[in-house]
């Protein structure tokens, strides 16, 4: 998978030279566009050319780039054309709000081609010499600079899970009969929306496979350099820059190391107040009581030993779930343990098994009734080739019940948004009159003719009623003018009867692009009131809306949400665990997710508002 993300790598920042050039905006999207499917593409990029395969949305030009880097390990073309630039000038587009003209003028102006010359160039006073640069605007910049500081050494979830899921992969497919038990741990276990190093968690069966296991390791070909190697753990760093670690548990450990490793800290150290008052001491090895060890192997067993109902991982950030842990094994696990003569793990595994079949009992304990990933139904926000997307009508179809997914809403761009290739009046007909032809020749309604419409500036849509009627769900999104306060825009947007969901909210793209400023006590008092649901975006770099916010939303307004992919390509399904992830992060239940619903609940309740 690394010539993947090496091609990735390649083509967005070739779209980033030709962005400073002043280039096509539709050539420079054909490379951006490639580099997603890259990233994205679940088969290894030399099995795909090897046996011919088709790449959807990338042509036949790009394709001989990328048999090109294959055979020779470069592009001549992509050599010299990023020799008009210095490398250390392509940081600057990691910096949220700072797009290429105006990189562009900071460094022809002001030789600005490094972060270290934006810094003292602020310092200094200078970006207020240039044309259209207030104090406003600087502080901008400067407000970017910081957030980037923070997260320049983080990578976003999506990549995170790749690279273990890719390791894990290799390992247990390699060593099946070595590996007893293993895990990712840490933020990506937690399914923070960024992540730093990534923690693996290996039991072997004996003690005579550790340096079996750790040669495995080392020698994957995503392996750019061994950090640190030991008996029990072993760090390396992959080529794409990411610090992963290996550490081999003895099998008793396993429950206590995974709980440890997962974290977070200050769940941990909350956790570990919990344990001194209660007599008990706790570390990676196991939870001790007079320095016996009581539960090491199980994870649950370490929290139920406690008096406490296990958190989902999710919720690992002490923010209120040891508190709810202890009520609900005070109401469910406490009365079990009160009438039968049972140990606190088979007690909780009776709980568990109840839960299956009492949906009621289900919904009355927050942490069972969070939403999984089997509880989706469909996705609402997908691109075809009509607009933006890789992928035609047919090809979509296929993937969306390959995926198991009940429905599929094609949601196509509007018209103002001729970047993307929006569609015209008559192209919306056009191609809802092919999505009903493919539904009748199926004989069941799967796909769902959906726009992702614009919101203009003044908060009206781009297409009028005779279009937005004719539509199953209207998905509204700004993708112009961040830089105002959006709040009566998003609520303009909101009340007109037609739409049923806004996508990204904010707007932000992680590590890249802030939240547009909105006053969001208005907006999701609105949604509710309305009956709009707020989508949290899949797509690994907007995980948008946020925890913080979705959890907000619910609790306070009790809104409704879409977890959607926003995929311009079938190997983008994927991403919905991401913002099942996010969802479970902010608390929210089954019932709030408009996603989870059959068909005839999901378009019942996209009519009631019309």
């Amino acid at each position: 998978m690394s010539k993947n993300l090496e091609l990735a790598k390649i083509f967005y920042r070739w779209a980033d030279i030709l962005d400073l050039k002043g280039d096509n905006p539709f050539h420079i999207r054909a490379y951006r566009q490639a580099a997603k499917v890259l990233e994205d593409l679940k088969e290894d990029i030399e099995d795909v050319i090897k046996n011919n395969k088709k790449l959807p949305g990338i042509g036949a030009s790009l394709r001989k780039k990328i048999i090109e880097y294959l055979e020779t390990g470069k592009i001549k073309d992509f050599e010299k054309l990023k020799e008009e630039f210095p490398p250390s000038l392509f940081e600057l587009f990691e910096i949220p709000g700072l797009g290429p003209k105006t990189i562009k003028l900071l460094y022809e102006r002001l030789n600005i081609k490094s972060i270290d010359d934006l810094e003292q160039a602020i310092k200094e006073g200078k970006l207020l010499r240039l044309p259209s640069f207030g104090l406003k605007k600087v502080e901008k910049i400067k407000k970017g600079l910081e957030i980037y500081k923070i997260s320049r050494d983080k990578i976003p979830l999506g990549f995170a899970l790749q690279i273990a899921n890719f390791i894990i992969g290799s390992l247990k497919r390699n060593l099946k009969d070595v590996i007893t038990n293993i895990s990712y741990a840490g933020s990506t276990r937690r399914m923070k929306e960024t992540v730093g190093d990534i923690d693996i968690l290996v039991t072997v069966k004996n003690k005579k496979f550790v340096d079996k296991v750790n040669e495995e390791f080392k020698n994957l070909e995503i392996v750019k350099e061994v950090l640190w190697e030991g008996p029990t753990r072993t760090s390396i760093l992959t080529k794409d820059g990411v610090q992963v670690d290996l550490r081999i548990i003895e099998k008793k450990s396993w429950g206590a190391a995974l709980q440890y490793f997962t974290g977070s800290k200050a769940h941990n150290i909350a956790l570990r107040k919990i344990c001194l008052e209660k007599g008990y001491k706790l570390n990676e090895y196991g939870l001790y009581k007079d320095d016996k060890v009581v539960a090491s192997e199980n994870e649950e067993e370490i929290y139920l030993t406690l008096g406490l109902y296990p958190p989902p991982p999710e919720l690992r950030e002490n923010l209120g779930e040891l508190t709810e842990a202890k009520k609900i094994f005070e109401k469910y696990i406490q009365p079990i343990l009160n009438k039968e003569k049972l140990s606190l793990l088979d007690a909780y595994k009776l709980l568990k098994e109840s839960i299956k079949s009492d949906e009621n009992l289900r919904k009355k304990i927050s942490f069972e009734n969070l939403v999984t990933l089997k509880d989706i139904k469909g996705d609402l926000h997908v691109h075809s080739k009509y607009s933006d997307g890789a992928n035609t009508l047919e090809e979509i179809l296929k993937a969306a019940l390959d995926f198991g997914y009940e429905y599929i809403g094609i949601a196509d761009h509007s018209k103002s948004l001729k970047v993307a290739n929006g569609l015209s009046e008559e192209e919306v007909k056009k191609r809802n009159y092919e999505i009903d032809k493919i539904n009748e020749k199926i004989g069941k309604k799967v796909l769902l003719k959906v726009m992702e419409v614009d919101i203009l500036p003044d908060g009206s849509l781009d297409y009028d009623e005779d279009i937005l009627k004719d539509l199953d769900i209207v998905i509204a999104a700004i993708h112009s003018r961040f830089n105002q306060d959006n709040t009566e825009r998003l609520l303009r947007a909101i009340e007109n009867k037609y739409v049923n969901i806004i996508a990204h909210p904010s707007g932000r793209i992680i590590n890249q692009r802030p939240s547009y400023d909105v006053d969001w006590d208005k907006v999701f008092k609105a949604a509710s009131e309305n009956n709009v649901a707020l989508e949290i975006n899949a797509y690994f770099n907007r995980l948008d809306l946020n925890d913080t916010l979705a959890y907000k939303a619910y609790k306070e307004y009790n809104c409704k949400f879409a977890i959607n992919t926003d995929s311009h390509f079938i190997d983008q399904f994927w991403m919905v665990i991401l913002g099942v992830g996010q969802a479970r992060r902010a608390w929210l239940p089954k019932e709030s997710i408009i996603t989870t619903y059959n068909l005839p609940e999901l378009l019942k309740w996209a009519q009631l508002k019309r």
